[in-house]
């Protein structure tokens, strides 16, 4: 995957000390390696675009890794 444009909500994950991750409107799942601060907010609706984080490894076994490379977060 190149860079891609999603429209997804925050989510937190509980498992294996919490994470967050975006839930796409499409049903896939990402993991930021580095949430940025400002979409720390569960069920969170946002549009980022994303690039692969091609040498990230973790313990989590929740969706793909990837880099958050910009965001937008809707108005009300």
């Amino acid at each position: 995957m190149s860079k891609k444009r999603v429209t997804a909500t925050v989510t937190y994950i509980p498992q294996s000390g919490g994470f967050w991750g975006l839930l796409g409107d499409n049903g896939e799942e990402w993991r930021p390696v580095s949430m940025p601060e400002q979409l720390k907010y569960n069920g969170k609706k946002v549009e980022v675009v994303i690039d692969d984080a091609d040498d990230d490894f973790s313990i989590y076994m929740w969706g793909t890794p990837v880099v958050v490379v910009s965001f937008q977060t809707p108005l009300p």
